[in-house]
C-alpha cells in the first residue's frame, strides 16, 4: 500500500474569551507520514525527537490505533514518520496536531469513507475538548461546542486579512496544570462580561471590524487564573498592544501569548504583522523572538504516494 501523508497546522484556542470553543489554524505544520506494519515505530524528526515514544505509546499512534478498532480489516498497526515543527506544551496545539494527524491517517489507511463530522468527533473525544482539533481539521476561525450528542463545529470565513503574532516561551507548560488553575465556578459579573466579549470577538472577526475584534480581545474567565503559571503575560500581552496589535491574548493554556493583526487581505496582513513584531520592544526573560504567523483556512490535509 502506498504510504499516506498529512499535513496539519497548529492551533490557537480561546482567543481570550471563547474558553474551550473558539479555535483559529495557523500556518505553522506538522507534517505525518504512515505505511502499515505489524507492529508501531515511530521515527520522529524535529520537535520531541527526544522526547516523544517511538511505539505505540505515540500520541499518533494511539489516535490510529483508536480508529483502526472501530473499522473492521485495518492495519495491526502502522510505520509512522512525524516531521514536527509546533513547539509542543507552548499553547499552540501541538497534542491537536498529533491526534488530528493520526485519525486522519487511520482513515486514509482505511479507504477514507468517514466525513470530516466524524473525523472531528473521533478527535475531539480523544483530545478530550474540541476548541484545537475543530480548527486543526477545518481550518480559519472556528467555535465548537458539545450537544446532547456529539461535538460540533461552526468553521467561520473571517471577513478581512487577518494574520497573528506569537510570543513564544523557553518554558513548556502542561494544558492539564494550566486547566487546574482555573475554578470550576466563576462570578457572574465575570461570565457576563466574557459573553460579551465572546460575542464582540466573534462578530468582528466574521464582519472584519477592528473595533469589535479589540473590544473583544479580553477575558475574565481563565487568563486571570492562569497567570500564576505564566507571570510575565500581562507584561507581554502590554507590549503587543503598545506595538499596535489589536490585542493579545493566551494562546490555549499558555504560556505562549498572541495577538492578531488585520488588513485588507491575508497578505498585507502577514507583511503587517512583521512590521509590527519589529516595533516590539524587549521582552521578559525567558521568552522568545516574536514569531510572525499567517492564517491557515483550509485544515488538515492527505495526500496519497
Amino acid at each position: 500500500m502506498r504510504p499516506v501523508t498529512v499535513r496539519v497546522p497548529a492551533t490557537t484556542a480561546n482567543l481570550g474569551p471563547g474558553y474551550d470553543s473558539f479555535g483559529l489554524a495557523l500556518a505553522l505544520w506538522d507534517t505525518y507520514t504512515a505505511v502499515p506494519a505489524d507492529e508501531w515505530r515511530v521515527d520522529i524528526v524535529g520537535e520531541g525527537e527526544e522526547r516523544f515514544a517511538r511505539d505505540g505509546r505515540n500520541r499518533v499512534a494511539k489516535a490510529m490505533a483508536a480508529v483502526f478498532e472501530q473499522v473492521e480489516g485495518a492495519p495491526k498497526a502502522a510505520h509512522i514518520t512525524c516531521e514536527n515543527r509546533i513547539p509542543s506544551a507552548r499553547g499552540l496545539g501541538s497534542s491537536a496536531a498529533a491526534v488530528t494527524g493520526g485519525v486522519l491517517l487511520a482513515d486514509a489507511l482505511c479507504s477514507g469513507s468517514l466525513p470530516k463530522q466524524r473525523l472531528f468527533e473521533i478527535a475531539a473525544d480523544i483530545e478530550g475538548h474540541p476548541d484545537n482539533v475543530a480548527p486543526a481539521i477545518f481550518g480559519g476561525f472556528t467555535i465548537a461546542w458539545i450537544d446532547e450528542v456529539a461535538p460540533k463545529v461552526a468553521a467561520l470565513t473571517p471577513g478581512r486579512g487577518l494574520a497573528a503574532i506569537a510570543v513564544l516561551s523557553r518554558e513548556r507548560l502542561r494544558t492539564r496544570a494550566s486547566r487546574e488553575l482555573v475554578p470550576t465556578q466563576v462570578p457572574h459579573a465575570d461570565a457576563a462580561f466574557g459573553a460579551a466579549r465572546a460575542g464582540l470577538l466573534a462578530s468582528g472577526l466574521i464582519l472584519g471590524r477592528d473595533d469589535l475584534i479589540a473590544a473583544g480581545l479580553h477575558d475574565r474567565i481563565h487568563q486571570q487564573y492562569r497567570a500564576e503559571a505564566v507571570p510575565d503575560m500581562k507584561q507581554v500581552v502590554d507590549s503587543l498592544v503598545r506595538a499596535g496589535t489589536l490585542g493579545a491574548v493566551l494562546s490555549g493554556a499558555g504560556p505562549t501569548v498572541i495577538a492578531l493583526v488585520t488588513a485588507e487581505d491575508d497578505v498585507a496582513a502577514l507583511a503587517s504583522a512583521g512590521k509590527v513584531a519589529a516595533r516590539i520592544g524587549p521582552l521578559p526573560d525567558g521568552r522568545l523572538e516574536p514569531l510572525v504567523l499567517g492564517i491557515d483556512h483550509v485544515g488538515a490535509q492527505v495526500s496519497l504516494g
